[in-house]
């Protein structure tokens, strides 16, 4: 991989110059951070303030590998998707890494994570999605500033207890992924075609994973039975135009016949609505509790979990003002109630049934 391959993914000249390139690469993603690398490794004569970004993206990345490391320890979290494909790039070139993705065995683990994370650094945001009832499953996103909060994207912490969430639509949940290491890459990567176009920088991880051992049938069989046939296939056909695809090429061919069932099963997918928590209010931290709490509320549901509490409803809503001072009056009348009972997430009436 170098400059010429990105000249080409971002649809420029041979000869177009450097600083074109980057802003260029601007429009996309998290991609300046590998044409800054690229540059550097190049040669490019560079300034201090183009050297302190590519030095900010090497930090944010090393800190994620940390955190990913430390959360693994401690509470059974792992990652998938953007750390263990960075895994795959060459330590001189090394892949940006926007977020962090980490999948929980349980709903416990996954709040002890959040509840470290909250403690030991500057969290501002934390976003909360529900999916399903029984089982339920969780995500919740942590932000909280770069070191340079205006230039550089925001530190991110996506958890979840499950691996892929899917469409709502049209492609289930699927709580697991359990695969080689290359493998549940290219699933992770195809697994965001369902919610995204695909991109350059989704050429350059395949371009990186098509070195790995794919053995096409066993690959392919894996796919389908994650419900990716489609992403998988308009992924590899996209790369293919740019980069040799190596033992995907046998995986591509292999898929072609699992996309026209895996499309006609999704007529029949049953929705399964999420449910996104508005925030209203941040709470000192509950680390007793290793659940979440849904309390009825009207025709509405909170959400009280460790570290914030919560009004859900559906993706992109947002609640009235009489809504919200309904809400409110909700968590008064439980905070009066609660110090007389358990405070935690097998309070009598309000929680639902343990699904672990």
């Amino acid at each position: 991989m170098n400059t010429d391959l990105l000249h080409r993914l971002l649809d420029l000249g041979p000869d177009t110059g450097p600083v074109e390139l980057l802003q260029r690469a601007r429009g996309v993603r998290d991609l300046p951070y590998l044409v800054l690398a690229a540059l550097a490794r190049e040669d490019v004569r560079m300034g201090e303030h183009a050297r302190a970004e590519l030095r900010r993206a090497r930090d944010r990345s090393d800190c994620y590998a940390r955190l990913a490391g430390d959360l693994a320890d401690a509470t059974g979290v792992r990652p998938v998707r953007d750390l263990p494909l960075a895994g795959y790039y060459p330590a001189d070139l090394p892949r940006p890494l926007g977020e962090l993705t980490l999948v929980s065995p349980t709903e416990a683990a996954l709040w002890q994570a959040v509840n470290r994370l909250v403690t030991d650094h500057p969290v501002e945001s934390v976003e909360v999605a529900v999916l399903g009832d029984r089982p339920r499953h969780t995500t919740v996103t942590l932000r909280w500033p770069a070191e340079d909060p205006l230039l550089d994207p925001w530190y991110q912490v996506r958890l979840g207890t499950a691996a892929l969430t899917g469409d709502p639509e049209t492609v289930p949940v699927r709580p697991y992924l359990a695969a080689d290491d290359h493998v549940e890459c290219l699933i992770a990567l195809a697994e965001e075609g369902l919610g995204r176009s695909f991109h350059p920088g989704d050429v350059l991880d395949v371009a990186q994973l098509a070195g790995q051992p794919f053995e096409p049938v066993e690959t392919a069989a894996v796919v389908a039975a994650y419900r990716l046939a489609p992403e998988t296939v308009a992924l590899l056909d996209l790369a293919a135009e740019h980069v040799p695809l190596g033992p995907l090429a046998g995986v591509r061919t292999v898929l072609e016949a699992e996309v026209g069932p895996e499309l006609r099963r999704r007529t029949t997918t049953r929705p399964l609505r999420p449910r996104h928590g508005t925030l209203l209010r941040r709470t000192v931290t509950r680390h007793e509790w290793d659940e979440a709490v849904l309390l009825p509320s009207g025709a509405a549901t909170l959400l009280l979990t460790p570290v914030a509490d919560y009004l859900l409803g559906p993706a992109g809503a947002r609640p009235t003002v009489s809504e919200r001072a309904a809400a409110l009056a909700a968590l008064r009348a439980w905070d009066a109630l609660a110090p007389g009972v358990a405070a935690s997430a097998s309070f009598t009436g309000l929680s639902e049934p343990r699904h672990r």
